[in-house]
């Protein structure tokens, strides 16, 4: 088995770790606490998800000598971070993320789930991903607005390392954000000395607790979306490469990792997209069959981000919320291109996708439940009354 670990694989793991943590870190922690989560407990919520994530990859790529690369769910993240707190609390988001576990689990294991979430319209579900992705796109924006000459550094930088490689363009922001920490703001000695106490966070278990508000605005949306967005196209990334996965189980362990994860705070883990394409590919290996290295590489990668989730978390919390708002939209700038083009591309859909959208993007909560869920109920009716009861003549 060591025999097929190569200096290729090696260095693709190690990017991918850090191009998965990096790019997206900021989301997560910002979905977190969104949903009432404290300092401490975002910090082991990262940990916690970040050391899923890789132990679930390691497993799974040995297992199954298939390239198999895990992620939390950064669309679930930008998910929660588009909701307010809901009545309970944190508490009661965590035992959404339970649910949400469960609901992974049994869409794995019994065939009629997993066929029923992807009959929802791949329309509907992007155009609700584009509305819950369009106000944290807009933070780059913003943070040139409230702090021009640190939010263009981070904007060029993303720019141009973009147009030599897409891949190094959110962690080039991230180097110009800690760039722009290090020698563009003056901090305190509490503020340093708070920065390195704490590396590694403590363990914070947090007692769920269940409401129908917590199951309709945050188990199913988050459930949908990162099936739709996450563990769908992630089986689809290494059909692609000639790979013949059976996707039930591993979403089915996802789940169960998910499920450990929420004890602890964090919301989801699954099967990557990009990243997945990233360790499948030539550039891991020429060998298809020992491309496997790569996902377990990265694996070891996100478990030591996740032991050092502390220093990140408390680097967070002292740089500008709005430069780190700015970092984590532009890391999901591709995100929202490619779910807007998705939800709008098919006319027949397109009127309803475009309810879905504005009503999600809208941010409005009723009776406790997020808009993500109401806007694909908007749009699901009217999707259905153009297609049940409007005559041909009339929808042209």
């Amino acid at each position: 088995m060591l025999r097929d670990l190569s200096l290729q694989s090696l260095f693709m793991g190690l990017l991918v770790a850090f191009v998965g943590f990096a790019s997206s870190f900021a989301v997560v922690l910002q979905g977190i606490r969104a949903v009432g989560a404290t300092e401490e407990q975002a910090a082991t919520a990262l940990m916690i998800l970040s050391i899923a994530m890789g132990v679930c990859a390691i497993v799974l790529s040995l297992q199954s000598k298939l390239p198999i690369s895990v992620a939390w769910s950064t669309p679930g993240a930008a998910l929660l971070a588009s909701t307010t707190t809901i009545p309970g609390g944190f508490s009661v988001a965590v035992g959404s993320f339970i649910l949400c576990a469960i609901l992974f689990v049994i869409a794995g294991l019994w065939k009629p789930l997993e066929k029923a979430v992807n009959k929802i319209p791949s329309a509907l579900a992007n155009a609700m991903l584009a509305g819950i992705l369009l106000g944290l796109c807009l933070a780059p924006i913003k943070a040139i607005s409230e702090e021009p000459l640190f939010g263009l550094c981070i904007l060029m930088a993303w720019i141009v390392a973009g147009r030599i490689n897409k891949l190094l363009a959110v962690p080039a922001a991230l180097i110009a954000l800690i760039l722009i920490m290090t020698f563009g703001i003056d901090f305190s000695t509490a503020d340093q000395s708070e920065m390195f106490s704490n590396i590694v966070p403590s363990f914070t278990i947090i007692i769920p607790e269940f409401s129908i508000a917590g199951l309709i605005g945050i188990t199913i949306p988050l459930f949908i979306v990162t099936m739709a967005s996450q563990n769908v196209p992630g089986v689809a990334v290494l059909k692609v490469h000639n790979y013949t996965p059976k996707s039930g189980p591993l979403i089915a362990f996802t789940g169960l990792f998910s499920g450990i994860s929420a004890l602890f705070g964090g919301h989801a883990v699954n099967l990557a997209a990009i990243t997945a394409a990233m360790c499948a590919s030539e550039d891991a290996h020429p060998d298809p069959k020992k491309r496997y290295w790569s996902a377990v590489i990265s694996g070891i990668g996100y478990i030591i981000f996740g032991l050092l989730s502390g220093l990140v978390t408390t680097f967070a919390v002292i740089a500008p919320g709005i430069l780190i708002a700015a970092v984590a939209g532009l890391a999901l700038i591709g995100a929202f291109s490619n779910a807007s083009l998705a939800a709008f591309n098919d006319i027949d859909s397109r009127e309803a996708s475009a309810v879905t959208f504005l009503v999600t993007a809208s941010g409005v909560s009723f009776f406790g439940i997020s808009g993500a869920f109401w806007g694909l109920l908007a749009g699901g009716i009217i999707l259905y009354i153009s297609h049940f009861f409007l005559s041909p003549k009339t929808k042209e």
